[in-house]
């Protein structure tokens, strides 16, 4: 009997949905790295040749077998004496199509493992695409038993305590876990430590990192002992190829301990998460970069600086495009705002075209006064010109709305809704005002951007405002944002009732109208680009609400 197992967790960012060959080449790199290292085998996370999410890519014969290629080129390439290999991808066994894991090993695909677990809430939608697998047993692999698990398997006790009762020595996961702020110690470690004691069995996890569409992948892939005690815990928001080494203590598999990456704080984690999220999106869609608009307010401030920390200036433009009603202070800041970045900064004035509107909609319009009509055309002025130089040059609209603007309909649809992506769409905005203090006085690891102060303190501490119209301010139309958030979250998140919110503390005027715009807003939800899941309830995919309700109406 074997004493000693060394496996190569790799952590890689295989989340380019299609790209089979790019993903292949992925592995092949960290099969080669965790042979450098010495491993015996090499791990790679959910879907790995596939990429994940594939939603109903799956349901396309021709990229099941695509993958089903891929992965017996793979399994052939393990004739030549390294390491045996783990990778994910779909299987289809007859009529039934299975989001499985593949043992390649002495050139062949030596084992199969059917997730036998599949999640259907929040972002997931597994078992409208996929069959669930039976209850696995165990794996042998050199010596050893391995229970391997796809990652919704390990989140509840069936298929752990099964592996465990049939002789597994070690609960090895693979998993497309996205990100969600504090989930690593608020839901992955606890979770762990729970099966451990259940199996008494040494458990790893192996996630991945990317981003694909709104969902990124923070990695934090982790070792707990038999004793419960972190052994290993890799990196955030960073790919790495790690060797665990692994010996016998009696009857149990122990690992030795290694390097524990620090955790970012909760401020670090959400800005790591835009970056990654941003960068993935415009690199694996092919756009050369971004263009945004800066107005000198804050949600812009910060989308601009996460854009150059995930493209550096080059990629990166801005523009102010000033009305009648933009103060000198808006014009300074977004001046500075660019040049602490180091970005292109371009001024289109968009007066000319409010007169023409003006002019050319008089005779329908008549002798009705100015309302928010005049105030949309504004946004929506500013929106055709920044889709123009998007259509122009080839740069991706980043839109910058955050989620209480989303949440209330505080947003003009084909105006400042304009943009292929946003990076602040799940983020509230008083997070938004933590976040931009929080990037002033730090640097991310990984970023291309400056070290320093982005963006001028003016920027965080004025008042915001759409300046729209003159003294606009964005409180004249919405409660203040530290109580407007706290009502959003209970109602998003919380899915709280009027009434629960009240006895929280909350007035309940002030409660009914947050709820009552909120669910207006869902026709423009549907038609806003999509943005980084920060919160567990993202619009879009996790929150899905009819645009047509009536119920809010009973709600009194």
């Amino acid at each position: 009997m074997a004493d000693t197992l060394k496996i190569a967790l790799a952590q890689i960012n295989t989340t380019h949905v299609g790209a089979l060959t790019a993903n292949a080449d992925r592995i092949r790199a960290a099969r080669a790295e965790g042979a450098r290292l010495g491993a015996d085998l090499v791990v790679t996370p959910e879907f790995s040749v596939g990429g994940y999410l594939p939603e109903d890519l799956v349901r396309k014969p021709a990229y099941v077998a695509a993958c089903a290629e891929i992965i017996a080129q793979l399994a052939a390439e393990t004739a030549d004496g390294g390491p045996g290999l783990i990778v994910g991808g779909p299987w289809q066994d007859g009529d039934k199509l299975h989001n499985a894991a593949f043992l390649l090993e002495g050139g062949r695909i030596a084992a199969r493992r059917a997730k036998h677990e599949l999640p259907n809430y929040g972002v997931f939608d597994e078992k409208r695409v996929f069959d669930a697998g039976p209850v696995p047993g165990p794996i042998p692999f050199r010596g050893f038993r391995i229970g391997l698990m796809v990652c919704e398997d390990w989140w509840l006790p069936t298929v752990a305590e099964t592996l465990c009762e049939t002789g597994a020595e070690i609960l090895l996961s693979i998993n497309g876990s996205p990100f969600e702020a504090d989930k690593h110690e608020t839901q992955r470690l606890p979770l762990a430590v729970t099966r451990v004691v259940e199996t008494g069995l040494p458990f790893v996890f192996l996630g991945q990192v990317g981003g694909q569409d709104e969902i990124v992948f923070d990695g934090a892939s982790f070792v707990l002992n038999p004793d419960r005690s972190l052994a290993q815990l890799m990196p955030s928001f960073a790919e790495e190829v790690r060797l665990t080494e692994w010996h016998r203590e009696g009857e149990r598999l122990v690992c030795k301990p290694g390097a524990i990456a620090k955790v970012p704080d909760r401020l670090g984690q959400v800005y790591a998460a835009m970056v990654l999220g941003l960068r993935d999106y415009v690199g694996k869609n092919g756009f050369p970069g971004v263009v945004l608009g800066l107005s000198g307010g804050i949600d812009s401030a910060i989308s601009a600086a996460v854009a150059v920390d995930a493209l550096g200036p080059d990629r990166v433009r801005a523009v102010m495009m000033p009305s009648p009603y933009t103060s000198g202070e808006s014009l300074e800041d977004a001046a500075e705002c660019a040049r602490l970045l180091g970005i292109r900064y371009d001024t289109i004035g968009i007066g000319p075209a409010m007169d023409a509107f003006t002019s050319m909609l008089a005779p329908a319009f008549g002798n009705r006064p100015a309302d928010i009509t005049e105030e949309n055309i504004q946004s929506r002025i500013r929106g055709v010109t920044l889709m123009a130089l998007s259509n122009k040059f080839g740069d991706m609209l980043l839109t910058t709305g955050n989620k209480s603007e989303m949440s209330t309909g505080y947003a003009t649809i084909y105006g400042d809704m304009c943009g292929g992506y946003s990076v602040l769409k799940d983020v509230y905005k008083t997070m938004v005002f933590a976040l931009c203090r929080w990037r002033n006085a730090h640097v991310p690891a990984g970023a291309l951007g400056p070290a320093g102060a982005v963006m001028p303190e003016r920027v965080i501490t004025k008042p915001p405002s759409a300046e729209l119209r003159p003294n606009q301010k964005d409180q004249d139309s919405l409660p203040e944002y530290e109580v407007l958030d706290a009502i959003l979250e209970g109602l998003i998140e919380g899915e709280k009732s009027v009434d629960a919110l009240v006895a929280d503390g909350f007035d309940r005027p002030t409660v009914l109208r947050v709820w009552k715009l909120l669910d207006r807003a869902e026709y423009k939800r549907r038609q806003a680009p999509p943005g980084v899941k920060i919160t567990a309830r993202a619009f879009g995919r996790d929150r899905r609400y009819p645009i047509t309700n009536g119920f809010t109406a009973l709600v009194k």
